[in-house]
Formats: C-alpha cells, structure tokens, sequence
C-alpha cells in the first residue's frame, strides 16, 4: 500500500523528477534519438505513451489479486501489447499523419523497459487511484522529455519550432540526424542532473540557517 505520507502530488511529481524515464533513468532511449527530431514528433510519441501506460497501469491494478508471481512479466508484456495495438489501430484508423510521421517507434512501445517496471514496482503493489496517478506522471515525465528534446533538434537543426521559422536559416544539419540524438539527450541529462545538485545543496544550505 502506498505510504500516508506521499501525496499524489508527489506521486505525480516522481514521474516527471525524479524518476524521469529519459533523464534520470535513462530507459526508452530508442524513441529519444530515433523520432525526437521535431517537437510534434515528440508530443504524439508522448501521448501514445502516456496512454499505453495508463491502460496499462489500471488494468494491472485492477487484476493484480489474480496474478501468479511467476507470470507476472508475461503478463506484463501481455498487457502492454494489448493497449499498443489498440493505440496502434486507432492511429491507423482516425490519425493516419500521425500514425505516418510516428511509423514503427508506436509498436515498439510494447518493449519500453519503464512501462513494465512501472507496473511492478507500483501498479501491481498499490490501489487503483494511486496506479493512475503514478501512469500520469511517468507518462508526462517521458512526454515533456521528448517534447524538450525534439524542440532542441528542430531549432538547432532546422531553424524552426513547432513548423515555424524562428531563426530564418538552418543552423546545424546534424541534430536533425538521428546520431546526434545521443549528443542532445546526454546534455540534457546533465543540465538535469546539474539542476537537481544544485536545487538540493541550496535546499539543505537553507535547512542548516534555519
């Protein structure tokens, strides 16, 4: 059970600080460097996985009292590709710019190590509510990371943002390749990193004054 202590507002939080999966955990990187070349690309690739990971999340916790423990990850795996195909149809059938632009990276939500660790380590250990605020903020945290890394390449590497022309000519080629994913998404985990030492050497400088 979850700990009377930790809001959901924590809860939610985790998902996006602490245990963000691109920046701090640094799982799902194929997606990261392989679609993030625009900021667009990065928030449908978010919002497939946001509700993949919902779906996910509120079917395991619903079901977890009938889950064997030695099964647990094939169910897992199960579970995930059902809500991938059905996100998967649903692009092909009402979205198909989306399901175009998104191309293969949407089947392979199905092999995303957090979406899994999310519903063992939480899901399955904790009440409906809980789940789905844990999947919101997993799912946010990973979206808002695609987000910050495809608006890095497309202005770094096409002078534009959200398809609008911002600097009028097109600085670096390169970040539109998807090697230079791995040179973005490293220097943004470090000013991530960076910024959480600092946050908590002035939050304990502040503790021992007070």
């Amino acid at each position: 059970m979850i700990e009377n202590n930790k809001s959901y507002g924590n809860i939610f939080l985790n998902g996006i600080l602490n245990d963000n999966p691109i920046f701090r955990l640094a799982l799902s990187m194929c997606p990261a460097v392989g679609i993030s070349t625009n900021v667009m690309n990065g928030l449908l690739m978010g919002i497939a996985v946001l509700f993949v990971q919902f779906c996910s999340s509120l079917t395991i916790s619903l079901v977890k009292n009938f889950i064997h423990p030695r099964i647990r990850i094939p169910t897992y795996t199960l579970t995930i590709a059902t809500w991938v195909t059905v996100t998967d149809l649903v692009l092909a059938a009402f979205f198909p710019v989306a399901y175009k632009s998104l191309g293969i990276f949407v089947r392979l939500i199905v092999v995303f190590c957090f979406i899994t660790m999310r519903l063992d380590v939480f899901a399955r250990k904790n009440p409906v509510f809980p789940s789905l605020v844990d999947a919101v903020g997993m799912g946010f945290g990973f979206m808002l990371g695609m987000m910050a890394i495809g608006g890095v390449r497309e202005i770094m590497g096409m002078g534009t943002l959200l398809g609008y022309d911002v600097l009028g000519f097109r600085p670096l080629l390169f970040f539109v390749l998807p090697c230079s994913g791995f040179f973005v998404v490293g220097f943004m985990m470090a000013i991530f990193n960076y910024t959480e030492i600092v946050y908590n050497r002035r939050k304990r400088e502040m503790r021992s004054v007070a």
